[in-house]
């Protein structure tokens, strides 16, 4: 197994100003980050130095990885405004950050690997994932009673216009379907 990398033994509060830093600059300027990383790990009594093309590599990964954050955000806001489910997009944003997270994490060691080394499991675990967060938040029953409800107004909208047809044809009078539409709630 290889040793970890030098980006990974910073102390969780260094770590959090580099990955800060990272977008502040644009991610670049990898020189200046190296040098005042390096500074802020003296300045607090540490003997760890990292250099420039260590911080390149995490940077570069860690482009990728808020790229991918965003996108998997984006996507996931967009789907819920678009079925109606504002409010529960933002109860569940923090739980579907963490799951795109996880999925990302996920998707990014597997698309090292070739078709036939990658583990279907891993994509199913994720599928799950979401399926679960979906299922706990009462978004799928609220798709489900959405769906439910078009059916049923199609239905009513189908009837509706059959009757329409049977008073043209004279099978019905138009009293009656008229009092029948009312009942089925168009009057």
């Amino acid at each position: 197994m290889p040793p970890p990398r030098k980006v990974d033994l910073l102390p969780s509060e260094l770590k959090k100003w580099l990955q800060d830093a990272l977008k502040e600059r644009g991610f670049a300027g990898y020189e200046d980050l190296a040098e005042d990383l390096n500074f802020r790990l003296e300045e607090e009594g540490y003997e760890l130095r990292i250099k420039k093309s260590a911080i390149h590599s995490y940077g570069t990964e860690y482009a990728e990885f808020v790229k991918h954050q965003d996108e998997a955000s984006a996507w996931a806001a967009g789907w819920m405004n678009d079925n109606g489910l504002e409010e529960e997009a933002q109860r569940h944003n923090v739980l579907f950050q963490m799951i795109t997270t996880l999925a990302f994490k996920v998707m990014q060691s597997q698309m090292t690997k070739k078709g036939e080394e990658i583990d279907p499991k891993e994509l199913h675990f994720i599928g799950k994932m979401l399926k679960d967060v979906m299922a706990s938040s009462g978004i799928r029953q609220k798709l489900m009673d959405d769906e439910r409800s078009r059916i049923a107004e199609e239905e009513r909208a189908a009837l509706a216009s059959k009757l329409d047809e049977a008073v043209e044809a004279g099978d019905v009078e138009k009293e009656a379907a008229l009092k029948a539409k009312e009942i089925m709630g168009f009057a």
